[in-house]
């Protein structure tokens, strides 16, 4: 399972892919939620691909911010996901720089714009922002 430690640096990330503004960020959406329950069922066969990545993450911001991701400022959380998203990266990745970024946007946004019944969207805060009327 993820330690902590990546759930600090996974919260960060998550928060910087759909970062807050007038309606919540991602981690105060549930999308943490989603991916604990997730990493239990679906994407269980993903989980060590996050921790490597994750752990590769840290590693690039350490060599080329002298920082640990969660610590850095928005703005350079950006640029470094930038980089990741490019597959620029400095350091020895496990998994693929690119292809990790990928993976983790999209179950950000897959926990985001869900039912919230899935354990993201919580209270439906995404389906509010685009208009979205769930019907009973």
């Amino acid at each position: 399972m993820i330690n902590m430690e990546q759930w600090k640096l996974l919260r960060a990330m998550m928060d910087r892919i759909i970062p807050a503004d007038d309606y919540p960020g991602a981690w105060e959406a549930g999308v943490g939620d989603y991916l604990a329950r997730q990493f239990e069922g679906d994407l269980e066969p993903l989980v060590e691909a996050y921790r490597v990545g994750l752990d590769a993450l840290e590693a690039e911001a350490l060599r080329t911010a002298g920082s640990s991701f969660a610590g850095l400022a928005a703005a350079a959380q950006d640029a470094l996901l930038r980089r990741v998203e490019e597959g620029q990266v400095t350091t020895s990745w496990m998994v693929d720089a690119a292809g990790f970024m990928r993976m983790v946007t999209e179950h950000v946004m897959d926990g985001y714009y869900s039912d919230p019944g899935n354990g993201g969207n919580r209270d439906g805060v995404s389906w509010q922002m685009i208009g979205f009327e769930a019907h009973e």
